[in-house]
């Protein structure tokens, strides 16, 4: 007995000194090792507190910028400017998902049908192949059983009639070609995109379904903005909504199943509307419903919105009166001279539109091969732009780290409107490229001057006393029908055209989210994934 005692023993030692740690609390296992990759042209900016605002005395406009200290984590920026050849591969790339939807439809150029039509022939089959799979891209009205396959290249000067009949809905229409050119109509160059609102989701009283007792009258709201499940902008007015058309919704009278789950309820499919449905709960000033937790359904968060791409080229005719710019509307974004040049003209949510598209450019490849997601492209936040102008130097007005726009020798340290008014003496003109002149102690060029930037924050001259000093942010997502005066966007660093004080890292002004100006580009930003690099060792 006492042996068979000591044989149970020993093989339980043997079992214990397989398990390591057995029935403690150890976290799962299998995950893997993971460190943030740098997206390629970006530079790394390390977390740190400054003093955002001016670093003297400025009279004139001390109520709209007060000197704060701040703290902002870590994130990685774009070394410079969007330039016009980066910015054309968003282009591009809208372009040709509208010509393979096109070519795999094979609509003959009949653009009036919205009908879905499964492809026959071989050649257009190849652009458009079915998978049960997940599906990834959507673009336009895709079938969900099929996405777009970018491998086969566009035959774009295929001589065959039924082919080019297909692309000719993206090409100008004769009477409107100058010399008989045939090219690409910009005006169809529309990006359909979607986004997740946030800071509406995360609002308390869009958490949660409002006590109710039994005596209490239900709480009546509006229905929100539905078209397709999906809160849209675009969506049409009271007048345009369809009788009799509905879409399943979660019920929110309904008492949830063991899993959570809510049966559906059929609610009018339209725009903001007559129809009431009880506890619901009021979203922002009351125009729209939010879907609680209890009721599962999110989709009223998820904001949808389609945006042509092509920068507005007119602007340098627009925005100068009496003045010779016709060279540049009709060369600037297209030519190869100015590949290497800021891209300008793009308004704020073209640049929005542009961070959301190359997020899911990097997280689709990401995904592909395996690997987790990063965190999204975006505008900067008023902190980050100034905390990453300055390259480390606390105080200093300039991204260069000293008083003087000039250096020690008298040469200009960027593009802007030096002393009465020759562009030339700083040696630009208009823009220049993107990598002119030396950057600042992070690595980072044409902070200050060049092409003005656009700001995710929204303007107001009070922002400062509002904003939190965390990660400070004010941020108002105006709506088309919005007053122009909430339309305002933060623009910073100065442009070709401005005189030295905009060239200041403390210097703020605006411009409105829906115009597109000659001096006014963009760079991106991505919130580093952790604390500070290093951590994971």
């Amino acid at each position: 007995m006492k042996k068979l005692l000591v044989i149970a023993a020993s093989a339980m030692a043997v079992i214990s000194g397989c398990t390591q740690y057995p029935g403690e609390l150890v976290g799962v296992k299998g995950r893997e090792e993971w460190f943030q990759p740098d997206p390629y042209g970006t530079l790394y900016i390390p977390m740190g507190a400054y003093h955002m605002g001016p670093s003297d005395e400025e009279v004139t406009y001390a109520h709209t910028a007060k000197s704060k200290l701040v703290s902002v984590q870590a994130f990685y920026i774009d070394d410079a400017e969007i330039s016009n050849n980066e910015y054309r591969q968003f282009v591009y790339w809208v372009r040709d998902s509208i010509a393979r939807v096109l070519l795999a439809q094979g609509t003959n150029g009949n653009t009036e049908t919205d009908d879905f039509k499964i492809p026959t022939d071989p050649d257009w089959l190849e652009m458009f192949p079915m998978y049960k799979g997940d599906v990834n891209i959507q673009p336009n009205n895709l079938h969900p059983n099929y996405y777009l396959n970018w491998e086969p290249k566009i035959k774009w000067q295929n001589d065959e009639a039924e082919y080019q009949l297909d692309l000719n809905p993206l090409y100008l229409e004769p009477k409107e070609r100058f010399y008989n050119r045939k090219e690409i109509d910009s005006r169809k160059l529309n990006y359909e995109y979607y986004r997740i609102d946030i800071r509406l989701a995360a609002a308390k009283n869009n958490r949660f379904l409002p006590n109710k007792s039994a005596d209490a009258a239900p709480n009546k709201y509006k229905v929100a903005e539905y078209n397709n499940g999906i809160y849209d902008n675009s969506a049409p007015t009271n007048d345009n909504i369809t009788a009799g058309y509905t879409e399943p919704v979660g019920d929110p009278n309904a008492t949830p199943g063991a899993n959570g789950s809510v049966p559906t309820a059929n609610v009018p499919k339209g725009a903001l509307g007559q129809y009431e449905v009880e506890d619901r709960v009021a979203v922002g000033k009351g125009d729209y419903v939010g879907r609680s937790r209890k009721g599962v359904d999110r989709s009223v968060f998820i904001i949808k919105d389609i945006i042509n791409v092509y920068p507005d080229t007119l602007a340098w005719v627009h925005d100068f009166t009496y003045s010779f710019n016709e060279p540049m509307t009709n060369m600037y974004f297209w030519h190869p001279a100015y590949d290497n040049y800021p891209v300008v003209g793009v308004t704020w949510k073209q640049a929005r539109a542009f961070c959301i598209w190359r997020t899911n450019l990097l997280n689709d490849f990401l995904l592909g091969g395996g690997q987790s997601i990063v965190n999204d492209f975006r505008l900067p936040t008023e902190a980050e732009w100034e905390y990453a102008a300055r390259g480390g130097n606390d105080l200093s007005p300039y991204p260069w780290g000293g008083p003087y726009i000039r250096n020690a020798r008298g040469c200009f340290l960027g593009n802007f409107k030096p002393m009465r008014g020759s562009y030339i003496d700083d040696g630009g003109f208009h823009t220049v490229p993107i990598y002119s002149y030396n950057p600042n102690d992070y690595g980072l060029y044409c902070m200050a001057g060049n092409a003005s930037e656009w700001i995710d924050d929204a303007y107001d001259e009070s922002a400062y006393d509002l904003a939190h000093d965390l990660n400070p942010s004010y941020k108002f997502e105006a709506q088309d029908k919005d007053p122009d005066v909430l339309k305002r966007k933060v623009i910073r660093g100065g442009s070709w055209k401005d005189v030295g004080y905009y060239l200041q890292t403390s210097t703020r002004t605006y411009e409105y989210q829906d115009t597109a100006k000659c001096y006014l580009g963009f760079r991106c930003v991505m919130t580093y994934l952790g604390r500070a690099k290093g951590d994971e060792i």
